[in-house]
């Protein structure tokens, strides 16, 4: 596995919404983020995040990872924010929130263009989503994420031979195409050591970096107190 990340285009992301083969592989992703942990991790890290604030999940896509994080949280509704370049959070997705009094709505559009929207000091998120960006693209995503955030949480794929070799067997839980090609894609480009650390602005803020079980790489801030 190269020290270095190797970041390519994933077929998830060139495929209209309503393609059969996308929506088939926004389901494997279920499955993929439940065997990885990712929503126990998230929502431990999110269980002393302050509640009156809005969360706001970039790169939520359709909202049912988030879900899943809403039913592990034992704290108080939640104004949730979904932010993706497209609106595919789903009615039955929407309506699940509601019955746990979340208030939820997407926040569509360029990522780039939608952070600065984003109410000063939310608890922002971030899952399986910053391994698609170049480091140049990154470090401009983070510097911008930092600016609107008071805590940022990312569970990234974890960069490594054990993680590459296990996206390589997803056909054994019937993965389609698109998701067993983009799954060695996403190790290739995810982070170890202290990658995100390093980009993200060094003054006013407490970082947390690093592995998280066997596939997952994890990365907190917390700005501190002024």
């Amino acid at each position: 596995m190269p020290d270095f990340r190797i970041v390519e285009p994933e077929l998830l992301d060139t495929l209209p919404a309503t393609d059969s083969a996308a929506i088939r592989s926004r389901r494997d992703l279920v499955r993929v983020n439940a065997i990885m942990g990712q929503h126990r991790m998230m929502a431990a890290a999110l269980a002393a995040a302050p509640a009156d604030v809005p969360l706001v999940d970039l790169g939520g896509g359709d909202g049912r990872f988030f879900l899943s994080v809403a039913r592990r949280l034992k704290s108080e509704p939640r104004e949730l924010l979904i932010a993706d370049r497209q609106t595919i959070l789903q009615p039955a997705t929407l309506e699940q929130f509601t019955k746990l009094g979340w208030r939820v709505r997407p926040l569509p559009g360029d990522i780039f263009e939608t952070i600065p929207t984003i109410p000063a000091g939310a608890v922002i998120t971030a899952n399986l989503f910053l391994h698609h960006f170049e480091n140049e693209a990154l470090s401009r995503f983070l510097a911008m994420t930092a600016a609107r955030a008071g805590l940022f949480i990312a569970c990234e794929p974890r960069r490594s031979s054990f993680a590459l070799f296990a996206a390589k067997q997803l056909r054994w839980i019937g993965a389609n195409a698109v998701t067993r090609h983009d799954a060695v894609v996403s190790v290739r480009a995810g982070f170890n050591g202290r990658e995100l650390t390093a980009l993200w602005p060094q003054t006013g803020w407490t970082c947390r970096e690093g592995p998280r079980f066997a596939f997952t790489h994890m990365f907190v801030a917390h700005k501190n107190a002024v």
